[in-house]
């Protein structure tokens, strides 16, 4: 008991500093968020770059690495509270095949132009991912999976602020293109949930529009978010099977536990296990752990590092979104 006591307080010496500072930054871009309606995500993100010093050295690197990598893998693990199999059946096979299908091609649009820009193939999975699946949650999930190297970080960021500004910008302009092509209100709604990156602009945008809207492209959304689990459990797969890893040369686990948490609670969910009162409480813990995280994710990169990415991985994931929405938008013309 005495050796588990002096662990507990030997852990909390070392890393306490650096969670405070990367929970304080969470904190900071949540009130800037609430109060001027800035993404939270993205305030967290500035934010942290703003303190890259606390990271070069000194109490606080340790707490801002275990909040970069353990404490995002609990926050992607918990969103899985937020998927059921009731949710996805209520939508119709077709249009779930569809948004499934915009999730997979982008992702293969992705690689494949990155291949022929002759972008590294984890660059180009990292961005695609995002876009095709959710965001800034799953760039950092995709990125916990990848083998590292000495730009890991760097493109990580990359795709974490591109994904968060490029979404921003499609919860303004996106409701403008669903009156000027006509959408009725169910093919609005896809169309948001389809290809809007993140969670919290699909939301912004469906409920700009109509609170049916705003419920429906939340549903859609949250199909593509569905998607993680097996996307980096493919992943996983295709790296373990390779002959050499970079890094340590060990194969990354064949499930990181933060996919199984995420199967684990949308099985449950599906049941209608998890108790009305604690779901809202397990949303709000993921939201916060993936805040805490990509403050501290911020905190790793410095801007110098940042611009040495170029011009051609910001027309790259502009493709990719620009690929996503038209493929969106063909598949409903057709399904309709």
């Amino acid at each position: 008991m005495k050796k588990y006591l002096e662990q507990s307080v030997g852990f909390c010496k070392v890393n306490l500093p650096g969670l405070a500072v990367a929970l304080l930054v969470a904190i900071t871009a949540q009130f800037l968020s609430e109060h001027y309606g800035a993404p939270a995500m993205l305030m967290a993100l500035l934010l942290g770059i703003a303190l890259n010093f606390l990271s070069e050295e000194g109490k606080t690197v340790a707490g801002i690495n275990l909040s970069s990598r353990t404490i995002l893998r609990i926050g992607v693990g918990l969103l899985g509270a937020r998927v059921s199999v009731e949710l996805l059946a209520g939508l119709g096979a077709s249009l779930i095949i569809l948004v499934i299908m915009g999730v997979i091609t982008t992702i293969l649009f992705a690689v494949l132009v990155g291949r022929f820009a002759k972008f590294d193939w984890r660059f180009a999975f990292l961005t695609g991912g995002a876009v095709a699946i959710c965001g800034a949650s799953a760039a950092m999930a995709i990125g916990a999976i990848l083998p590292k190297d000495e730009s890991s970080e760097r493109n990580l960021i990359f795709t974490v602020l591109g994904v968060t500004i490029l979404s921003t910008i499609a919860m303004v302009t996106y409701p403008l293109i669903l009156d000027a092509l006509d959408l009725d209100f169910k093919q609005g709604a896809v169309f948001l949930g389809g290809t809007i990156h993140d969670v919290a602009q699909v939301v912004g945008a469906g409920f700009s529009v109509s609170n049916e809207t705003g419920e429906v492209a939340t549903l859609v959304k949250l199909i593509r978010v569905t998607m993680l689990a097996p996307v980096v459990l493919v992943a996983s797969l295709l790296i373990r099977s390779q002959k050499t890893v970079e890094d340590t040369g060990k194969k990354p686990p064949l499930l990181p536990f933060f996919v199984l948490a995420f199967l684990f609670l949308a099985g449950i969910n599906s049941f209608g296990l998890i108790p009305e009162a604690l779901s809202p409480i397990i949303n709000a813990t993921s939201r916060w752990a993936l805040l805490v995280s990509i403050a501290a994710v911020g905190m790793k990169t410095s801007i110098r590092r940042m611009l040495t990415v170029g011009g051609g991985a910001i027309s790259l994931i502009i493709a990719e979104t620009l690929f996503l929405a038209i493929f969106i938008l063909v598949g409903m013309h057709y399904l309709s």
